[in-house]
């Protein structure tokens, strides 16, 4: 489990799933994870969707501080917001499992000169 601030935990199930439901499933539970979040006008992840829709990620006691944070530390191309493909990215990011097998699966790659 990862402490995110105060008394708020994660616990990583990300790994679990992706054995459980193969990538491809792992990244459609994503994307429905995204969708769930999204402002549906915009078709991104704002700061007032994420807000409105916290409590779907057990984060409702967030501060607006760290939900701009968290925005903050997707948001690659600078709009403020988060796409689809931003925030699959991030919420691989915030795995250390999976970060950590991903570390592993390129390095044996490398090694076996596959790039």
């Amino acid at each position: 489990m990862a402490a995110l601030g105060r008394d708020v935990v994660f616990e990583d199930f990300f790994p679990s799933m992706v054995e459980k439901l193969g990538s491809e499933g792992f990244l459609k539970e994503l994307k429905n994870g995204f969708r769930a979040l999204m402002d549906e006008e915009r078709e991104v992840i704002t700061f007032e969707s994420l807000k409105r829709n916290s409590a779907l990620l057990g984060l409702e006691g967030m501060s607006n501080d760290e939900l701009m944070c968290m925005l903050r530390e997707g948001d690659l191309d600078g709009d403020g917001c988060l796409n689809e493909k931003e925030f699959c990215v991030l919420m691989v990011r915030l795995s250390p499992d999976l970060m950590d097998k991903s570390r592993r699966w390129l390095a044996q790659s490398v090694e076996d000169n596959m790039f």
